[in-house]
């Protein structure tokens, strides 16, 4: 199983003085974060795409590239590449680039993003959302696929005997998941494709994601990419730790009570009651985690959000302390006790191609 963290990369002042990071100190400790990730034995780093206000990662692959160059193990992943809004011949070829850089390590999340007015910026209608993302994946996954592609569709201009340079590594192209919040249209193109599907799961109760993934593995096990447990699920969290539960509690507050999205709302206690956000000790987030199990199932990879809301970096680098000291280790032992014989692992690169290559093999052996 897989552990990381992700961030949305979101300029916010700092409550409890006031301050925000200038957008190159929020950029720096992005890197200082994924590099941190890696020090501490966590598997992924993943970053979303914006392209406004407060937000400052409007070019995931720039920033993962850098990512790349100082890591070594680390895998890197995005929390949101835009498939509606982004021209699929520019995906496929700048995370082919990336892929190349990375030495394999890399895969991307496919989403919608969460902000209405991206759409018309790069000349699109939010009204057809679903339509350009399964229109939009189709071609993308021609162009990774197939060395020569011609294309006709409703959303961008035909193409005519096009090849995206430079070519998957290794011919293989990165493993997508598809990332959803609330839209069952999204679980069904993930279970279509077999690819993996991943639940956001911070901002509904459990009874929702539960509903959501139990989508996704009934049709990923009717499209006959294999049985319901085989499906590739991911979730997301939200976490807050200190030694001290009620020291956690006392110190988030503040950054709670002012943080985008569900800032000045519900009480924290009430959030948490309702929400999979964990505030609290290690020890009460590897409970909360481990029971993600019960309504999900065996899944392969659990990002957290450790830097959101005007966190300072030293607190979120404190996080990832404990995360890597205190939290996985536990998690990965507990995780993998439980986890039945025949349900995959997370894919990586190297394991898509020794699938690939054991495919040819038979391929051979049977002519």
């Amino acid at each position: 199983m897989q552990f990381g963290i992700f961030t949305v990369g979101d300029v916010t002042p700092d409550p409890t003085v006031g301050l925000a990071p200038s957008e190159f100190d929020r950029i720096q400790a992005m890197v200082t974060l994924a590099r941190k990730a890696e020090e501490v034995g966590l598997d992924v780093f993943a970053t979303g795409e914006h392209h406004n206000p407060p937000f400052v990662p409007s070019s995931p692959t720039t920033l993962l590239g850098y990512i790349a160059a100082q890591t070594s193990r680390l895998l890197l992943s995005t929390s949101t590449t835009l498939i509606t809004t982004n021209d699929p011949v520019k995906i496929a070829e700048d995370y082919a680039m990336l892929q190349h850089l990375a030495g394999g390590r890399v895969d991307l999340m496919l989403g919608r993003g969460n902000t209405g007015p991206v759409y018309p910026w790069f000349g699109q209608d939010i009204r057809n959302g679903i339509a350009l993302t399964v229109e939009n994946y189709a071609l993308l996954r021609r162009l990774w696929r197939e060395d020569v592609v011609d294309w006709d569709g409703k959303f961008r201009t035909p193409l005519q005997g096009f090849t995206s340079t430079p070519r998957p590594l290794d011919g293989v192209p990165p493993f997508v998941w598809h990332g959803s919040i609330r839209s069952p249209e999204i679980a069904e193109l993930a279970a279509y494709y077999g690819d993996g599907f991943f639940a956001n799961h911070i901002f509904w109760p459990k009874e929702h994601t539960e509903r959501m993934v139990g989508l996704y593995r009934r049709r990923f096990e009717h499209y006959g990419h294999g049985r319901a447990d085989q499906a590739i699920v991911g979730l997301g969290g939200q976490v807050f730790m200190r030694k001290n539960s009620q020291d956690a509690i006392a110190e988030y507050r503040p950054y709670f009570d002012n943080a985008p999205v569900y800032g000045h709302g519900p009480s924290l206690e009430d959030f948490m009651a309702q929400t999979p956000l964990t505030v609290g000790s290690p020890q009460q987030v590897i409970d909360r985690t481990l029971g993600f199990r019960e309504y999900v199932g065996d899944y392969q990879r659990q990002m957290f959000l450790v830097d959101h809301a005007g966190l300072p970096l030293k607190t979120a680098l404190e996080q990832l302390d404990l995360l890597g000291e205190e939290v996985v280790p536990v998690l990965r032992k507990e995780f993998a006790a439980l986890r039945p014989a025949g349900v995959p692992e997370a894919p990586t690169h190297q394991s898509l191609k020794a699938a690939r290559d054991a495919e040819a093999g038979k391929e051979m052996v049977s002519k």
